[in-house]
């Protein structure tokens, strides 16, 4: 396949989601790739409405096990139905969120193992890991006091857990990143928004300088 993959990582409340719409026509004005911008859960019809189910409110008596097979299932059809279609055609795919979550998540803040869920999710994607990660860095009580701030009771299921969850979840993308230095490069988040879109963008136009050059 010959377009790029990128993925994007951070605690709840680090401003990915944010980020990326700001940097979306940053990148495209450096590129004759045409870029795509999907998300996870969901980026799909089938992989949305898992992502409804796995964030819905009244879902509270999910079991973990089940959390993370539901991810790893709406990342499968997601993987079919956009990412590889879209590497396959030369796009640039970009991703909020990609396996990084689940184990984080899941192995990390649910407490189900980490090698356990990289192990569903490895089944999931088949060996189609990103070509670079950028680990959005945040803490998680500035990140939770964030989405406080800015989602005004409207949390979902997962950023309504205890804090002690995301703390562990915290801790595993800590893990993560040193685990994967290659491929995962860390921005910090507790900058201002344009700070942040700044660095992102040098990162991954440092990567891949050839594709980004243009515009420069």
């Amino acid at each position: 396949m010959s377009g790029i993959f990128i993925s994007f990582e951070g605690p709840d409340g680090a401003g990915k989601t944010t980020a990326l719409k700001k940097l979306m026509p940053l990148l495209q004005k450096r590129t004759d790739k045409e870029v795509i911008l999907s998300r996870e859960p969901g980026g799909s019809p089938i992989s949305e409405k898992i992502r409804k189910i796995i964030l819905e409110k009244e879902n509270e008596e999910m079991d973990a096990r089940t959390e993370a097979l539901l991810y790893a299932a709406a990342r499968r059809q997601h993987l079919i139905d956009v990412i590889l279609p879209t590497l396959k055609q030369d796009k640039v795919m970009l991703s909020d969120r990609f396996v990084d979550s689940s184990i984080a998540y899941q192995g990390g803040g649910r407490e189900i193992g980490t090698k356990e869920v990289a192990e569903i999710n490895n089944f999931a994607i088949e060996g189609h890991f990103p070509d670079l990660t950028v680990y959005f860095d945040i803490t998680p009580d500035i990140g939770l006091s964030r989405i406080k701030k800015d989602h005004e009771g409207q949390m979902d299921r997962l950023e309504k857990a205890a804090f002690s969850f995301h703390e562990r979840v915290y801790d595993s993308y800590q893990e993560i990143v040193k685990d994967n230095p290659d491929r995962i490069k860390t921005v910090n988040a507790n900058q201002s928004p344009e700070q942040v879109v700044k660095d992102v963008l040098d990162i991954i136009v440092k990567r891949f300088p050839k594709t980004f050059a243009k515009g420069e």
